[in-house]
C-alpha cells in the first residue's frame, strides 16, 4: 500500500500535490480532460462477472472502461494494483508497464490517493480471485490537491463529517448508503401518494405572512416590492387554498424553515411532506399515514420491523392510539383522579422542570404535562389524539367536546414524526382563532400565528370537509437508517460558521 503519514503536515502534502499539478501544466496539453466517458460501473461488472472463473473470463477479452477515484495504490516494480471507487462501488485495476507504456507508467507512479482516473482494459480475475481490469490505457482526469483522511480512521471528528460531507461520502460507504436510502424513501413516498390519487404541487417558499404552524420565522426583505417577507414555516395555508380551488387531493414534499434551536432532532431547514384530502377526517388520515409509513419502510429497507438505537420498532403491527389523557394514565403513572386535577398536573409540570402555562384549562395542563413527561416514552408507533383547542389553531373542534380538536400527533422512538387533523373549514371560527393568536403574539408569544386575511377570504368561498397531515421526512429517515442525529440524514446541515 502507499504509505500514509498521519502526522505529516497537511500543508506540506498539499504543497507537494500542487507542485505535481504545476509540473503537469508545464508539460502543456489538457490537464483536466473531460472527453473520457466510462461505459461501465463497478457494481454491475461485479454482479455480471464476479463469479465467472478466470479460465472462462480472461480468454473472452471483454473490454471495459471505468472511471473513479483512486482509493488504494500498491506499486510493485513493473506492475501495480489500484482500487478505483465509483458511485456504485470499487473495482481493482492491474497496471503493467509493458501494457500502458513506459512513459505513462512512470507518470502513474507519482499519482496520489484521491486522484480521479479513467481506465480502459479487459476483465480477468487475479490469483486471489478478485475481479480486475487489465489496463491498456490509463488517464489522469482530475488531480486531487488535498490528501484523503486515513483509510482506517476516516473522518474521526463528527462535525468535520457534517461540514465536509463531500469527504465523508468519499470515505464512508455507510454514509453513501444512508443518503441513497433516504432518496429511495422519498421516491416511495411520492409513488404511494400519486398511486392514491394525490396531485403533487409546489407552493411558495417566500410568504408575505408566516402561517401554518406555531414557529418563529426567518425574516427577509424583498427590494422590488419593498416589503418584509418570511421563509415559510409550513405550506399548510397554501395547500388548503388549493382544496378550496377544487384540487381534492394534494401533497408537497419540500423544505420548511424555522428560526429556532439546533438539536439532534431540529435543523433550521428541514423536509416535510404535507398532504390534504377533501372529505377525509383525522381518522382517515391516521389510517392512511400508518399505511403510508409502513409501505415506505418496506420499500426503502425491505422490512417494516426496524431497529433503532438497539431497540426494535415495529411498523408492521397496528399503531397504538391514545388520547392525551390516556397517555398520562399509561405512561405518567397518574390515577384517574389525579389526571383530572389541575393542581396535581401543575405540580407535576413544575417537577419536570417546565413552566406552568398561564390561565391554562384542564386540557392545556394535561397537554403540557404530556409534552414534558410522556413524549420520550412513546417508542413504538403511537397516535396521540384529543389536543386542546388552544394549541391547535387550525384544527376542527370536536362536535361533542368543543374544547378539544380532531387532531393527532404520531410518535415513535420518543419523538414526533407526523401531525394531522380534520381541518377547520368554518371561516368565522378560523378568523376568531387567528385573532386569539394575534392577542397571544401581542402578549409576547413569538411563535403565535399572524392574522392571514387572504386565507380567511379563501375559506369564505367554502372549503369542503378535509383532512390534512404533515410528516417530518428527516425524522422518519433517522429511524429508517438508525441515525442518532438529524444531521446524519441531512446532506449539508446547518452549522456555525467556521472561524
Amino acid at each position: 500500500m502507499e504509505p500514509h503519514a498521519p502526522h505529516a503536515d497537511e500543508n506540506q502534502l498539499i504543497a507537494e500535490r500542487r507542485a505535481k499539478l504545476a509540473e503537469r501544466r508545464a508539460r502543456g496539453g489538457v490537464v483536466f480532460p473531460n472527453d473520457f466517458k466510462p461505459q461501465h460501473r463497478a457494481l454491475p461488472l461485479a454482479q455480471r462477472y464476479g463469479n465467472v472463473p478466470n479460465e472462462e473470463l480472461e480468454p473472452q477479452g471483454i473490454e471495459v472502461s471505468v472511471g473513479g477515484r483512486i482509493m488504494l495504490k500498491r506499486l510493485m516494480g513493473k506492475a501495480s494494483f489500484v482500487t478505483l471507487q465509483d458511485a456504485t462501488g470499487r473495482i481493482q485495476l492491474y497496471i503493467q508497464r509493458d501494457a500502458i507504456g513506459e512513459e505513462a507508467y512512470a507518470d502513474f507512479k507519482h499519482w496520489d490517493l484521491g486522484d480521479i482516473a479513467g481506465a480502459r482494459g479487459t476483465l480477468f480475475r487475479t490469483k486471489t480471485g478478485e475481479l480486475s481490469v487489465k489496463v491498456t490505457q490509463l488517464l489522469m482526469l482530475t488531480k486531487s490537491l488535498r490528501p484523503l483522511p486515513d483509510k482506517f480512521q476516516g473522518l474521526a471528528d463528527q462535525e468535520t463529517k457534517y461540514r465536509q460531507r463531500y469527504v465523508d461520502l468519499i470515505m464512508d460507504e455507510e454514509a453513501r448508503d444512508r443518503f441513497a436510502l433516504r432518496s429511495k424513501a422519498v421516491s416511495a413516498l411520492r409513488g404511494f401518494m400519486v398511486e392514491h390519487g394525490f396531485l403533487e404541487v409546489e407552493t411558495p417558499m417566500l410568504h408575505p405572512i408566516p402561517g401554518g404552524a406555531n414557529a418563529k420565522p426567518f425574516v427577509t426583505h424583498h427590494n422590488a416590492l419593498d416589503q418584509e417577507m418570511f421563509l415559510r414555516i409550513a405550506p399548510e395555508l397554501y395547500l388548503k387554498r388549493l382544496i378550496v380551488g377544487g384540487f381534492e387531493r394534494v401533497f408537497e414534499i419540500n423544505r420548511n424553515f424555522r428560526n429556532e434551536g439546533l438539536s439532534v432532532r431540529h435543523n433550521p431547514e428541514f423536509t416535510m411532506m404535507e398532504f390534504y384530502a377533501a372529505y377525509w377526517t383525522h381518522e382517515d388520515q391516521m389510517d392512511f399515514t400508518e399505511e403510508l409509513l409502513r409501505h415506505v419502510a418496506r420499500s426503502a429497507t425491505g422490512s417494516a420491523q426496524l431497529t433503532y438505537a438497539g431497540q426494535p420498532v415495529d411498523l408492521s403491527q397496528p399503531f397504538a392510539r391514545l388520547t392525551i389523557r390516556d397517555a398520562l394514565l399509561v405512561h405518567a403513572g397518574l390515577s384517574e383522579t389525579e389526571v383530572d386535577n389541575p393542581e396535581v398536573l401543575a405540580t407535576r409540570i413544575k417537577a419536570a422542570g417546565e413552566d406552568v402555562p398561564k390561565n391554562a384549562n384542564l386540557a392545556v395542563l394535561q397537554y403540557s404535562l404530556f409534552e414534558a413527561t410522556v413524549e420520550e416514552k412513546l417508542w413504538q408507533p403511537t397516535f396521540i389524539m384529543n389536543h386542546p383547542l388552544e394549541v391547535s389553531p387550525l384544527a376542527r373542534a370536536n362536535d361533542e367536546n368543543p374544547g378539544i380538536t380532531e387532531r393527532f400527533e404520531l410518535y415513535m422512538t420518543g419523538r414526533e414524526v407526523a401531525n394531522g387533523f380534520s381541518e377547520l373549514n368554518d371561516a368565522e371560527d378560523q378568523a376568531a382563532r387567528f385573532h386569539a393568536q394575534v392577542d397571544a403574539k401581542d402578549s409576547g408569544d413569538d411563535e403565535a400565528m399572524h392574522f392571514d386575511a387572504d386565507f380567511i377570504r379563501a375559506l369564505e368561498y367554502g372549503m369542503p370537509p378535509t383532512g390534512g397531515c404533515g410528516i417530518g421526512i428527516d425524522r422518519f429517515v433517522m429511524l429508517l437508517t438508525d441515525s442518532p442525529s438529524i444531521r446524519d440524514v441531512i446532506l449539508f446541515p446547518a452549522l456555525r460558521r467556521e472561524s
